[in-house]
């Protein structure tokens, strides 16, 4: 087993030239947000050994703000902070995978429903 039962990285990539990111959507703030949030419900102590950091960019900027659970290597997206709670809760917690906000690995067909923020959703 390595050191961290789950290690978290949030893309919290800003780009000089402004263009798209996951530094445009708030990925500090929602990396603040969780691991605030894993540490009140303890778990990231030494039992459950949860991590959460920040990244440079992940190139997944299309798709983004995204993070990326390991070891599974399960990539996720989010909106809100409710989205957030879900992995945890889900995830983080249960070890249950998000299927709502997975990103799909490159060149795998997209399956998944559309976020529910999206306004082509119906």
């Amino acid at each position: 087993m390595g050191h961290f039962d789950k290690h978290v990285f949030f893309c919290t990539n800003q780009r000089e030239d402004g263009s798209d990111c996951c530094g445009n959507h708030g990925a500090q703030r929602a990396r603040d947000y969780v691991k605030n949030k894993v540490k009140e419900l303890g778990l990231s102590s030494h039992q459950n050994r949860i991590r959460i950091n920040s990244a440079g960019c992940l190139d997944r900027c299309d798709e983004g703000p995204v993070i990326v659970v390991y070891p599974e290597g399960t990539w996720y997206t989010y909106v809100d902070e409710s989205d957030l709670d879900e992995i945890i809760e889900e995830h983080l917690k249960n070890g249950r995978i998000v299927e709502r906000l997975k990103v799909p690995a490159r060149g795998a067909p997209v399956d998944t429903p559309p976020l529910r923020d999206d306004p082509s959703a119906v």
